[in-house]
């Protein structure tokens, strides 16, 4: 099937892209694929900075970094003889949250703010502080317009996305009718106003304070009113950096895996980025298999086989394996690609890895049969993906796709991420 090809390399040599975001399910590859774009936008001239928020730490290894935080720190290592240079930082979600505090108020206040407890929960781990502080994270990071291109590293899973409802979130939670009924004794002039709405409010909050405790109640409505001035700031950025989420200068990457459930996952990703009509660069289809015969076919190598390990009976070790069949089959048994004979983390399954690695007495044929079958596997293997690719494209056929060749192992250093930046240049 024609499959679009997505020009990496482009993209990331475009002056007007500002932004890129990767995006995608758990487990695909997707900080490696962050950073990689990131060393190669670098060493390709542009001044880069790459947003983590994923909380794996295998970025800042990469990077040759004993650690990331809030604050951009160089890279070291990069070439910067085409002028470009690299930065990298993970979001620390109540960093952030205190300095927007710090930023927009003053010092009395915010210190009130900092230490209601109430304020201390929400910024450690309420749902959705995450990624709305990603928001203002990125909003800061290009208002600092010190980096000509900004990597953002999403976290796995649908919620990757979340980010995306910050502004409509927050703008539902800070119109509802709770926060509205918080703020309202603070919003009231004069002593005898305040002391009217208390007596309207007493059997509301009296029901509150059974429900949620008096001093829950008590440091929600001291933060609400210490944040009251603040709250129009939050909207507006929000929406500021919605905004630039769907400029022209901004591009979104699917990343996936060669999978059913990856390739369903980034099927959904597609969908809802043009439904809120985000600009989707395309998608990076990671860890594709290949093969240095692609002319032996599975079906061949286990005929192949099947003659040498003829002479040595079929109770051999080495003679049990797939038969042709599976062969033509690239769905069955449904196998998932870490447990495949030949492949990283795998094993030949059952017996036939003896025929590779057992007895030094072994014959030279049932040492080349097992090796025919690790191949056929391998080309099963190929063919199940390019059938899950074909089934994505066919539903999605404008959709820019790059595949990146799976590697013999994991990406622990610069060198690696270059690799892999290779790869998804096309090289």
């Amino acid at each position: 099937m024609d499959v679009v090809p997505l020009a990496v390399d482009a993209l990331l040599d475009d002056p007007g892209t500002r932004i890129v975001v990767c995006c995608g399910s758990g487990g695909v590859g997707k900080t490696t694929t962050a950073a990689a774009l990131g060393v190669r936008a670098a060493e390709r001239g542009r001044r880069v900075v790459v947003l983590t928020i994923d909380p794996a730490r295998r970025l800042a290894q990469s990077m040759g970094l004993n650690e990331l935080d809030n604050t951009p720190r160089r890279v070291e290592g990069v070439d910067g003889s085409a002028g470009g240079e690299l930065s990298a930082m993970m979001l620390d979600m109540k960093r952030t949250f205190d300095e927007v505090v710090l930023a927009h108020t003053d010092a009395a206040r915010a210190r009130a703010i900092l230490e209601n407890p109430f304020y201390q929960a929400l910024s450690a781990g309420f749902a959705g502080t995450q990624e709305y502080m990603a928001m203002e994270k990125l909003g800061q990071l290009r208002a600092r317009g010190e980096w000509d291109l900004i990597v953002v590293d999403t976290p796995p899973s649908r919620s990757a996305l979340d980010f995306l409802d910050a502004p409509k979130r927050l703008g539902s939670f800070l119109d509802g009718r709770f926060i509205k009924l918080l703020m309202a004794p603070a919003k009231v002039g004069g002593r005898g106003a305040l002391k009217f709405l208390n007596a309207g409010m007493s059997m509301v909050t009296g029901v509150l304070n059974k429900v949620v405790g008096t001093q829950l109640l008590g440091d929600v409505q001291t933060f609400v009113a210490a944040m009251d001035t603040m709250f129009g700031g939050f909207r507006k950025r929000a929406d500021a950096t919605y905004r630039l989420l769907q400029a022209p200068g901004t591009a979104f990457l699917v990343v996936a895996s060669p999978e059913r459930d990856a390739l369903r996952e980034a099927a959904y990703f597609v969908e809802r980025l043009a439904a809120d009509e985000m600009p989707l660069a395309g998608l990076v289809l990671n860890r594709v298999h290949g093969t240095g015969a692609p002319q032996l076919s599975a079906e061949r190598a286990l005929a192949a086989a099947e003659a040498l390990e003829e002479p040595f009976g079929a109770e051999d070790p080495g003679a049990e394996g797939p038969g042709p069949e599976a062969a033509g089959d690239p769905d069955a048994g449904g196998q998932e690609t870490d447990g495949v004979a030949g492949l990283p983390g795998g094993s030949a399954g059952g017996g036939r890895q003896a025929g590779v690695s057992g007895s030094p007495a072994r014959s030279p044929e049932l040492l080349a049969a097992g090796m025919l079958r690790l191949h056929a596997e391998r080309m099963q293997v190929m063919a199940r993906e390019r059938r899950t690719r074909d089934r994505f494209v066919a539903v999605h056929p404008e959709v820019p796709v790059v595949e990146v060749a799976a590697l013999p192992g994991d990406v622990h250093d610069l060198d690696g991420l270059r690799t892999v930046g290779a790869r998804l240049g096309g090289v």
